[in-house]
This record gives C-alpha cells, structure tokens and sequence, in this order.
C-alpha cells in the first residue's frame, strides 16, 4: 500500500469517527430531555427469534439505561409458545386473533413467556452490561387481571384490570430493567394469558411513562396509499379506525393501544419498525424517528 492510499485510509477513518462524535452530541438535548423519564417498551415475539436483533435491542435498551432513561421491557412470544404446543401436541384454535387458552394452554404460555423468554431477555441485557430482572404479572401483586369478555369462551384470556407498580418502581429505582411477561392472575388465584400490547399499554399508564414504544414488523401506520403517517392526533387516529381498509388487522388492537394509553396520561406512544436497526435511538435520540408517533394535540 502506498503512503497517500494509506492517508486516505487514516483520513477517511477519521472522519468516519467525527460524523460518529457529531451524532453523539446531537442526542444530548434528547437525552436531557428524557433523563429520569420512564419508558415501557413493548418487544415482540418474532423479533426474539433472530440472536443478532436481540443483542442490538438490548444494547440499545442498556444505553438508553446509561443515558439517564429508565426503561421497562414488555415482552410477547407467541411463535415459541406455538412452538411448545406443537411439541406436546397441544391443539389451540383462534378466535379474532386470540389465542383461545384452556388450563393446559396457559399454564405452557406462562412456562414458556416467565420460565423461558424473560429469563433470556434479562440475561441478553444482562450480557451487554445492563441488569435486566425477569418478571410476570403475578409477582408482587403487578397485575391483577380479568377475563376478556367475547363472543366465545376463549378461556383463560384476560386482560390487565388493576396495576400495582411497585415491584417495577423499586427495581427502577435500584439502577434494574424490569423485563415483563404478559401473564396475570385474578382473586381466585386465576392465571391468565394477556396480549403484550395490552400489557404494555396498561404498565405505561400505570407507571405514568413518558413513552410507550410498540416494536413491530412493518414500517408504522400507514394511509390510504401506503405512505407512512409520522404522527397523528387521537382525534385523527380515531378517525383512521373509522375509515374502511386504511388500518387493517394486527395494526387496528396497537392504534387502540397507543390511543388508550396517551388518553391514560402517557405523553406519546409511537409505533415503531422494529426491523429497522437502532429503532429505540432513533425515535427517542434524533429528531427523526422510525415510525408513527401518536399524541394528544394540546
């Protein structure tokens, strides 16, 4: 090699590391911004099946840790749990896109949600320098649930009706990620399997977070044409819903959550392509995000 291709080399390295030092110092403002500030985050299911995407959502979750913010992980699993029915040779129909669960399909959902997935969430975290805590609905009294009401009996399907944020706050408060598993109990002593959505909706409001971040596989919400929407109002979310064909099936229950969790008090919600690398920085460090952002419009 040359001395000037060598030149070019260590020049353009340097340069490289100067763009990397001028990003760094544009996210401080974001991140005074949101230093003390709760954020729950709802992680998906399929998403922890890829080893590579998890380790870059961990660390990214760790560094906003480290930057002053205080993240709490909600968690789904759907793919392994159907995994594990099919092992056992479990049958488990659907009703309008949940999970119809008898005692033998909860009580696999809850092994596999609270026994298996949060375990490997925590310890991902955990790995990447942050001290993530694998925990359910069912541990400190964190969620009290009720059965869903429907057209047909889908079991034990239920949904969050009294939160106690304690066990959450006092992990936060001892520098912990707290990493939930979508699982509650009733006063009967009940055990219920809880869409991660809702779940993360509900602890946001709970926890009056300043942030409800949705991971999911597409790029937002989108219009009519396919155009990504950047953010909208609840007043214009409702009216989306309204409009036949513009959200349509697994968008419609994560519009709805974002929508009931800002008119809970959360100071957005945004729905985020999780497929994009370092969607959590983007959205809260940069003025650009990676999807839509809902909000009340004061």
């Amino acid at each position: 090699m040359s001395d000037a291709s060598g030149k070019d080399g260590k020049r353009a390295l340097a340069e490289e590391w100067l763009r990397k030092a001028h990003l760094l110092s544009e996210a401080l403002p974001f991140m005074q911004r949101y230093a003390g500030k709760t954020i729950v985050v709802k992680y998906g299911g399929n998403a922890m099946l890829d080893a590579e995407a998890c380790r870059n959502f961990a660390r990214d979750v760790v560094l906003l840790h480290h930057s002053g913010l205080r993240p709490v992980v909600v968690h789904g699993g759907a793919p392994q749990i159907e995994s594990m029915l099919e092992r056992l040779g479990i049958d488990s129909g659907f009703a309008d896109g949940l999970r119809i669960s008898d005692a033998q399909t909860v009580e696999v959902a809850e092994m596999v949600l609270s026994g298996k997935i949060s375990k490997q969430l925590a310890a991902c975290l955990n790995r990447v320098g942050g001290a993530g805590v694998g925990i359910s609905g069912k541990d400190a009294n964190l969620v009290r649930a009720r059965k869903i009401r429907h057209s047909k009996d889908l079991g034990f399907v239920g949904e969050p009706e009294e939160i106690n944020t304690s066990v959450v706050v006092a992990l936060l408060n001892e520098g912990m990620i707290p990493v939930v598993a979508p699982i509650g109990i009733d006063e009967d002593g009940n055990t219920y399997n809880i869409n991660a959505d809702t779940m993360a909706g509900s602890l946001a409001a709970a926890l009056n977070a300043t942030r409800l971040l949705l991971l999911t596989d597409v790029s937002g919400v989108l219009d009519e044409k396919g155009k990504l929407i950047e953010e909208v109002s609840l007043a214009q979310a409702g009216h989306l819903l309204e409009q036949d064909g513009i959200i349509e099936g697994g968008m419609i229950p994560k519009l709805k959550t974002a929508m009931n969790a800002v008119e809970s008090g959360v100071e957005a919600a945004a729905i985020l392509d999780g497929r994009v690398r370092h969607a959590l920085l983007l959205e809260l460090l940069t003025a650009h995000g990676a999807g839509t952002l809902v909000r009340e419009v004061r």
